[in-house]
């Protein structure tokens, strides 16, 4: 999955308003973590996620092992907060934050 910069644009406009979701510190991805990334992609498609770690080195490959594991792609990444998509095969438009916040 390949979004075109127009998608990373229109997706980064919705997701400015977002608070995260998960919370990821030293412990990396635990099971409970996973479970809950799961959840929160299946229903809401985009959502934020903080990954309270120093080292700038060790969030890329995490954010790449998400990307990875969830089938997921990183539309932005600031600081300590990465944007992560996945298109769901059938949204709710009560919880995916995409049909919600449409413009």
């Amino acid at each position: 999955m390949s979004l075109s910069n127009a998608d990373k644009k229109s997706l980064r406009a919705i997701g400015h308003s977002l608070n995260p979701v998960v919370i990821i510190a030293q412990n990396g991805l635990s099971e409970n973590i996973r479970q809950e990334l799961e959840r929160a992609l299946k229903e809401h498609e985009l959502i934020k996620v903080k990954l309270a770690i120093p080292d700038r080195e060790a969030k890329k490959a995490l954010t790449e092992e998400i990307c990875k594991d969830f089938a997921a792609e990183c539309v932005q990444s600031i600081g300590h907060v990465i944007l992560l998509y996945r298109a769901a095969k059938k949204p709710d438009p009560k919880l995916s934050n995409i049909t919600r916040n449409k413009k």
